[in-house]
């Protein structure tokens, strides 16, 4: 596994042995950044440069540090699974990008709290466990997910999409055996300063 693009293109990422982490598969990679640099759901603009980034359910650390590699200003990392973490720091140690990384020995769903909302944020969750609802709630009452926040949610294909009332989807992909799905949380509207 690789870095695809940007400054750290090429550099080899190391996953742990067995079944305990599940990284997102290269050709799912390529189409999620490609979505994003293309600009197609903010408006024509890459939200990559100078971004702030949460990879949630981090794993490897493969889709912070493939941001950062295009150009994100910073990115912390959940993970709590002991040998995720430990290859996790063993990447970040080896790109050379720790000054721009943090790493959360936290789970998801008991995240620390934010200094402000991420510009973006990659949830990666284990297939068919139905984290992405409570995970999303408990990033949103931490701080990580605010309304201008763009969530990349990656999913197995046939998971039901369960998701709080306050987030819309703008997009949804599908590649192989996972989905993409692209979510931001609905402004609600302004008072109506005309009523009494």
């Amino acid at each position: 596994m690789r870095i695809v693009a940007g400054s750290l293109r090429g550099k080899r990422l190391v996953a742990p042995d067995g079944e305990g982490v599940r990284p997102t598969a290269d050709r799912t990679r390529e189409a999620l950044f490609g979505i994003l640099e293309g600009g197609r759901l903010t408006g024509g603009v890459s939200p990559l440069p100078a971004a702030r980034v949460l990879d949630a359910f981090a794993g490897t650390g493969a889709l912070g540090l493939e941001a950062l590699s295009r150009g994100g200003a910073r990115v912390d990392f959940l993970e709590r699974y002991a040998p995720a973490l430990s290859v996790l720091r063993a990447n970040v140690a080896a790109l050379g990008v720790a000054e721009t990384c943090r790493v959360h020995d936290r789970d998801v769903l008991h995240p620390p709290k934010a200094e402000a909302p991420a510009d973006l944020v990659f949830m990666d969750p284990p297939y068919n466990q139905g984290l992405a609802r409570p995970a999303l709630e408990a990033l949103t009452k931490a701080g990580w997910v605010g309304s201008g926040t763009l969530v990349c949610l990656e999913l197995l294909k046939s998971e039901p999409l369960d998701l709080p009332s306050d987030f819309t989807v703008l997009d949804e992909r599908r590649y192989g055996k996972a989905k993409l799905c692209f979510l931001r949380m609905t402004v609600p509207p302004a008072a109506d300063s005309s009523s009494t």
